[in-house]
């Protein structure tokens, strides 16, 4: 169906409960999408209400401008909010997230949102302090109106299509900005080949954030170190599958890096040296247990020895680096799925 279900309630019924009713929440009281609602909220978009976005798995229910709207709304964003949404929706139903094997999988990942570009300021977005915890209004209900369109829309029903054994609190709301004031080196979005006066949104299916704690290092082999033993743990996907991984670094950390000299790309190619396990631990458990020759390593990768290093990626370019927070000396490790992010331009 192409037009949003319109639904009369007599004044007895609460329409909070309603929504409950329906199964339209993700366990949070929403805002009732009433038609006045939902009219000003396509306020915030040129694009006609019945234009038809993506397809959202595992459903398949049709992502229209309305229906996208109507998510908004009881999500509590602002209209202003609906291109960066819209952004969000198109970048996440790319073939390439394979969006449809994320939504019912038992593994925890969800999607990441991480929005650049001005569309962050405008906004009123946050990128420094607490940028994965509570109190703005923008990252919360952007990151929860794309949740309630994968709930709503995809119809990813938990313990009936979206079969997460756990899952985490990013599948209520994940999304961030980039602090691009505080990078020492390109934003991730001009890093990709778009124009630092752009907006973007990058999405990537990815798990709850690990926390990397480096108090005392001062230089950037020391802190690049660390961050690469965070890396190189046991019992994600990576070391198996392969496939990207973001690292959120703040700025404290990136500052750090960069003042030894290191650009974005030479912090990348350490990681990738030094994140690696040897065989004899990989073949502990993971998803195949000892059957090395079912996991997606590089060829060069020798199976038989139980000495070889094994990378936690294939190569340095699926280790994507954005820089984000605020005051302290903490970053954030975010293994994938493993499948790769996706960056859009915010129409």
């Amino acid at each position: 169906m192409d037009v949003a279900t319109r639904h009369s309630l007599a004044e007895s019924v609460d329409p909070f409960q309603f929504c409950y009713d329906q199964g339209w929440t993700d366990g949070l009281p929403v805002i009732p999408p009433t038609e006045e609602r939902v009219a000003a909220m396509l306020t915030g978009t040129t694009l006609a209400p019945a234009t038809l976005v993506a397809k959202i798995p595992p459903g398949w229910g049709k992502a229209t401008v309305e229906k996208i709207a109507v998510n908004c709304v009881m999500a509590g964003c602002l209209p202003e909010h609906m291109p960066v949404v819209i952004a969000a929706v198109r970048a996440m139903t790319d073939p390439a997230l394979n969006l449809n094997g994320m939504q019912c999988s038992t593994h925890l990942s969800t999607p990441l949102v991480v929005v650049n570009g001005p569309a962050r300021l405008s906004l009123g977005m946050n990128s420094g302090s607490n940028v994965f915890g509570q109190g703005n209004r923008a990252n919360a209900t952007i990151g929860r109106a794309v949740k309630l369109i994968l709930t709503n829309i995809g119809r990813a029903i938990p313990g009936v299509t979206d079969k997460a054994t756990l899952g985490h609190p990013g599948k209520y709301t994940y999304c961030i900005a980039e602090n691009e004031e505080q990078s020492p080196w390109d934003p991730l979005h001009v890093e990709r080949g778009f124009k630092r006066e752009q907006s973007t949104v990058t999405v990537f299916g990815c798990e709850a954030p690990h926390n990397v704690n480096n108090q005392a290092s001062q230089n950037a082999f020391d802190l690049a170190f660390t961050i690469a033993d965070t890396m190189a743990t046991l019992g994600k996907n990576m070391f198996y599958a392969q496939g990207e991984v973001m690292l959120v670094v703040c700025p404290s950390h990136a500052e750090t890096i960069a003042r030894d000299g290191w650009s974005k790309q030479h912090f990348k190619e350490y990681l990738y040296e030094k994140a690696r396990k040897p065989v004899r631990l990989v073949k502990l458990g993971g998803l195949y247990g000892r059957e090395v020759k079912r996991n997606f390593w590089p060829r060069w990768v020798n199976r038989d020895d139980d000495d070889e290093m094994v990378p936690l990626v294939r190569r340095a370019s699926e280790i994507t680096i954005v820089v984000a927070g605020g005051t302290g000396r903490h970053s954030a490790f975010l293994p994938g799925w493993a499948t790769p992010s996706v960056t859009v331009a915010v129409e």
